[in-house]
């Protein structure tokens, strides 16, 4: 805390309040109090129906003790402050409380040593206190306003940074109930939208983001439910996904490496996730290209041709039966000329440009294929799950291993 004797330079050396000084203030105190009590409620009419209620005689005493204190401290500097900096923290907690903003307490503050300073100079003239000494304590009493402000402020941003950590503890509950994927009382959902003044939204997108995210909180919209602290990172947007929101998601997540999921409605949030995680997962074992933000929507084929790679391998084995005693040169070309068959229905030629080899290959594969498949390659139901096989292998190919 600056020494009350030492006041700020303005220029000219500004003497030290005289201890005695002290001792000509302190009988002025309690109709100085009243006089500030009575400006101050005039000037802010909160704090006339504050004084009249229940808390009243609490914050009467401590605005009697931050005067007394400043008195205390012109006395002797090193005086005890700790009751004074408990009463002036206690002021901004309840002006959070309150759902205020510091502006009363600050300007109530500033009345009272206008106020005060209109006293010292009406004492002062009865005293022939000399200019140096009335502009020392002019600087001296803002300076320890400033100092009450401090110490009010301290307190409500205490109370600030609660309540902020209280409301993201709900809003991380109330996106865990949406996301838990089981039926959820809608009156539980509510409560916790209550509680959080978040609306419940008809459409939603999840967001799926690679850990370890680096997400920026305080770029994120408002509306945006995060839990950043989640093993597996992600984001619920309300509503659709739309440019204002990828501008959105890439100031949260400066360096990308997330899968925006499908625009659902809320009460199928956890499918959005389920596939959005599936494409990351995808994207890691390099199926799916990387990028710093992946749509969803731009891999749902990939997405439902690998959802279920156990079954996948069954269909194989079957479709693929006919060319299953074939040695394994011979059956990669086949399989290989089927697929583009298949993927372009091409001609001869078509094809060989693709495969890098002669029309007349082409034809004799072809044959060779409609031999070993027959009704299979003719029949549209059989077609369709040979070229879906063939589709689903050969991306999974890409990763060079298994997917689980």
């Amino acid at each position: 805390m600056p020494r009350l004797i030492q006041p700020l330079d303005t220029g000219d050396p500004l003497g030290p309040l005289p201890q005695e000084f002290a001792a000509i203030m302190r009988p002025e105190l309690p109709s100085l109090i009243k006089e500030i009590g009575m400006e101050v409620t005039r000037a802010y009419p909160e704090y006339a129906r504050l004084l009249n209620g229940p808390n009243g005689a609490s914050i009467r005493m401590g605005v009697e003790q931050s005067l007394s204190s400043f008195v205390d401290l012109v006395a002797e500097p090193s005086s005890p402050t700790v009751l004074r900096d408990d009463m002036c923290r206690r002021f901004g907690r309840f002006e959070a409380y309150e759902g205020r903003t510091m502006d009363a307490l600050q300007g109530a503050y500033r009345l009272g040593a206008r106020v005060a300073l209109r006293r010292a100079k009406k004492v002062g003239r009865s005293y022939n206190f000399s200019p140096a000494l009335m502009l020392s304590f002019a600087d001296a009493l803002f300076a320890y306003v400033d100092e009450l402000e401090s110490l009010s402020r301290q307190g409500y941003l205490e109370v600030q940074a609660q309540s902020d950590q209280q409301s993201e503890a709900v809003r991380r509950r109330l996106l865990h109930l949406i996301l838990s994927g089981r039926p959820v009382p809608r009156s539980a959902i509510a409560e916790l939208c209550e509680q959080t003044g978040w609306a419940l939204p008809e459409q939603v997108t999840l967001v799926a983001v690679r850990p370890p995210s680096g997400l920026d909180r305080i770029s994120a919209d408002h509306d945006v439910l995060i839990d950043p602290g989640d093993p597996q990172p992600h984001l619920l947007v309300p509503g659709a996904f739309d440019d204002a929101r990828r501008e959105m998601l890439e100031r949260t997540i400066p360096g990308g490496g997330a899968v925006i999921g499908l625009t659902v409605p809320t009460a199928l949030a956890a499918d959005s996730i389920r596939w959005a995680r599936r494409v990351l997962e995808l994207v890691d074992a390099g199926v799916i290209e990387d990028a710093p933000f992946i749509p969803c929507e731009d891999h749902l084929i990939t997405l439902w041709l690998l959802s279920d790679p156990a079954l996948l391998d069954q269909l194989a084995t079957r479709e693929l039966a006919p060319v299953s005693g074939i040695s394994t040169t011979r059956r990669e070309r086949l399989i290989e000329t089927l697929r583009i068959w298949l993927d372009t229905r091409g001609t001869a030629a078509q094809m060989g440009e693709l495969l890098d080899v002669h029309p007349q290959t082409v034809r004799y594969r072809m044959r060779s294929l409609e031999a070993i498949f027959g009704a299979q390659l003719t029949d549209p139901e059989s077609r369709f799950a040979t070229e879906a096989v063939l589709r689903a292998t050969r991306l999974r190919a890409r990763s060079g291993q298994i997917l689980d």
